[in-house]
């Protein structure tokens, strides 16, 4: 059965809520089916066709609940600030904040908050035509808790949410085709249909010549275990041309090898077919890694208000320099250049609660990277 949105938690909806600790980020009804909604408008198909700089996002779109006082549990927030979010969601939002082109494809609900959102992306120029929504299924909601220094913990309410149901049959594969980017998370690999869905869109975008970008994101209460997390976001892991991971992510991944080590990195995540793997260390910047160099450039420091989605806006900013130099990760200088850049969209996030009300203009990052420089 399907989720209704909580206004009083009772007992029988406490099983539904799924508590983490942040790290960086049922039986399903298969004949659900999906509408679209009038409210849902697209960005005109020609520009898409013309742009060919387009990144396209695939996977969660959801409401965070972020809470109004930092430094308190859930229960003992005095009141939430609704804010939109999902890792893929919040990289397509930051793209077309910065001035670039990208697109969403996903599935919410036929609800007030699934409408919510697919205008929200229109409002941002982001290319809305991919979503899908789902009228037995809700919008996936997530409740975030801020601690005193901005990290989060989540919890989320999925039993099952929309986002977890999207068809390969639903997918828009001509989107994806005009892509010159396709970007995607892990959250969609957790569950099926959108695990078939997930692995069909991948093919399609890789058949099209597109590069593929993977961030893992993982949330790993949402996973039936955490081998389970580690099976299915390494499953896919080989098949990336840009891969983007947390040091938490790192120790995660390996069985608890050294985050910091270049060594552990190089022999333990890197594989034949990737071009660049990043290593984002929260504000003291980033590492980065291709097959014929390696290093590291400074974050740049800011007060941290709320941490939920600098990675996303890091993701956006790098992906936007790529999708006009697809060729950047060759160019050593080139690509430091945009990676401090990608710190600094990531920086200006973590200054404000929620994750797309918090993404950049271009003109901000360069205004905050005034004077900074990578080394």
């Amino acid at each position: 059965m399907a989720c209704c949105f909580p206004v009083i938690l009772d007992r029988s909806m406490r099983s539904s809520f799924k508590l983490s600790k942040s790290s960086s980020s049922n039986k399903l009804n298969k004949s659900k089916s999906s509408i679209c909604s009038p409210t849902s408008l697209s960005m005109k198909k020609k520009s898409v066709q013309e742009n060919d700089h387009l990144v396209v996002c695939f996977g969660e779109l959801l409401i965070d609940f972020v809470p109004t006082v930092s430094g308190v549990s859930l229960a003992e927030a005095p009141g939430f600030k609704k804010a939109p979010g999902g890792a893929p969601a919040n990289v397509a939002v930051g793209i077309a904040r910065l001035g670039g082109s990208s697109a969403f494809i996903g599935k919410v609900g036929a609800d007030e908050f699934g409408y919510m959102l697919a205008d929200i992306l229109k409002q941002n120029n982001v290319d809305n035509s991919g979503m899908r929504f789902d009228t037995h299924a809700r919008t996936a909601l997530a409740f975030v808790t801020l601690k005193a220094d901005g990290e989060r913990e989540f919890m989320f309410f999925r039993n099952p949410s929309a986002d977890m149901l999207l068809t390969e049959a639903e997918l828009d594969k001509n989107l994806i085709q005009k892509a010159r980017i396709f970007h995607y998370g892990s959250i969609s690999l957790i569950a099926e249909p959108c695990r078939s869905a997930h692995l069909a869109a991948m093919e399609t975008a890789k058949n099209a010549g597109c590069i593929l970008s993977y961030d893992p994101n993982l949330r790993l209460p949402l996973w039936p275990s955490a081998e389970a997390a580690r099976e299915g976001i390494l499953s896919i892991w080989d098949q990336a041309d840009i891969i983007k991971v947390s040091e938490d992510e790192i120790t995660f991944l390996t069985n608890g090898e050294d985050a910091y080590d270049d060594n552990v990195v190089m022999t333990k995540l890197f594989h034949s077919n990737l071009k660049l793997l990043l290593v984002t260390e929260g504000g003291d910047g980033c590492r980065y890694y291709t097959k014929n160099f390696h290093g590291r450039v400074n974050g740049v420091k800011v007060t941290a208000v709320d941490t939920t989605g600098a990675g996303d806006a890091f993701v956006g900013g790098l992906l936007n320099s790529m999708a006009s130099d697809p060729d950047i990760y060759m160019d050593e200088k080139k690509l430091r250049d945009a990676l401090l850049f990608a710190n600094g969209c990531g920086a200006i996030t973590v200054t404000e609660k929620g994750a797309i009300p918090a993404l950049p203009t271009k003109e901000a990052v360069l205004k905050i990277l005034d004077g900074a420089t990578a080394n």
